[in-house]
């Protein structure tokens, strides 16, 4: 598993290509440097170690996706990014 962060710093948690928020509520599945939402529209980019949400890539689509929710997680926040784009909307 590895760490990502949204653009606003809350830890999201990687388990090969499926996301999960810090709750454990799964919220995407990764293709590539894409997240998609489990009903398979575009949730977010990849950069670095941030998830940012990019009106100019939202017209990407994939096919639906479905995981069980996993056990919470007690990462940190850390501090946001100025990077351009927006905060996903993925539940805390």
């Amino acid at each position: 598993m590895a760490d990502l962060y949204t653009k606003n710093g809350r830890p999201l948690r990687r388990s090969g290509d499926k996301l999960f928020a810090r709750s454990g509520t799964y919220v995407g599945k990764i293709k590539g440097d894409y997240v998609f939402d489990p009903s398979g529209r575009y949730a977010g980019t990849i950069v670095g170690e941030r998830v940012v949400y990019r009106s100019t890539h939202s017209a990407r689509i994939a096919s639906p996706s479905v995981s069980a929710n996993r056990a919470g997680s007690a990462s940190a926040n850390r501090a946001g990014s100025a990077m351009w784009g927006d905060e996903p909307p993925f539940p805390d």
